[in-house]
């Protein structure tokens, strides 16, 4: 098969299941068997476009004033994704995430997509915002990952120092909504299936076979999974 089997994946690093989703599409891939023949194409997504962070913020007190439950309820529930993260090979720090927008992230993230970096810089997010504690809102950190993934000093300098690339951010985030995406991960395959959530690895291994064995690709999106479980909408994580 000549042409690449592209996965448009819409994500934001705030998800911590847009982080096992990545996780479980790559060991799904492994098991594909067809790696060399796969592109993966990162698009922006906010949960919450509008969130100005503060100091005193922290996920558990904003997950128990966002749920009006209890911090223990929230402590409880982010154990839990922890767990789940593990099962799948990651691993979670919440008690160090730095609460953040995304919106800088996405910029630059649109910039290592342009040099074919963009699932490169995507881990680094995740695992700065998940697990290391780090301020993905920071054009320090920002700059720092951009650098350890190869990207130009100079070109990062300038993306985060203006408005570079926020038109390509609302796009991909009005797409979203044209294509009625309302939590994310959200995984399109050649244009033609879509899974969203972080699946078991099961349903991406035969998705991709599926679409493997037809071959020809069409414009149609058939969700093959329910968008009501292991992903995160605006009102929050499932």
């Amino acid at each position: 098969m000549e042409n690449k089997l592209k996965i448009q994946i819409w994500s934001d690093i705030m998800c911590p299941f847009c982080y096992i989703g990545k996780r479980r599409l790559e060991n799904a891939i492994h098991q594909f068997g067809h790696q060399d023949a796969i592109e993966i194409e990162w698009k922006s997504f906010q949960l919450d476009p509008n969130f100005v962070a503060s100091e005193d913020d922290n996920l558990a007190d904003h997950l128990a004033e966002k749920y009006r439950k209890d911090k223990d309820w929230a402590i409880e529930s982010l154990e839990s994704m922890t767990q789940n993260a593990a099962n799948s090979g990651l691993d979670f720090h919440f008690e160090k995430a730095i609460m953040a927008n995304s919106f800088h992230a996405h910029r630059l993230l649109h910039l290592a997509k342009g040099h074919q970096l963009g699932n490169e810089l995507k881990e680094l997010l995740f695992k700065a915002y998940l697990t290391d504690g780090e301020d993905i809102n920071n054009k320090e950190t920002l700059s720092k990952l951009g650098i350890q993934v190869g990207l130009d000093a100079k070109s990062i300098t300038e993306v985060l120092n203006t408005n570079a690339f926020a038109d390509k951010v609302q796009q991909d985030i009005e797409m979203a909504h044209k294509l009625g995406i309302q939590g994310v991960p959200f995984f399109v395959f050649d244009n033609k299936y879509a899974i969203s959530g972080a699946q078991h690895e099961e349903t991406f291994v035969k998705t991709l076979e599926k679409v493997w064995e037809e071959g020809k690709f069409e414009s149609k999106i058939t969700i093959l999974e329910a968008p009501d479980a292991n992903s995160c909408g605006i009102d929050g994580c499932n």
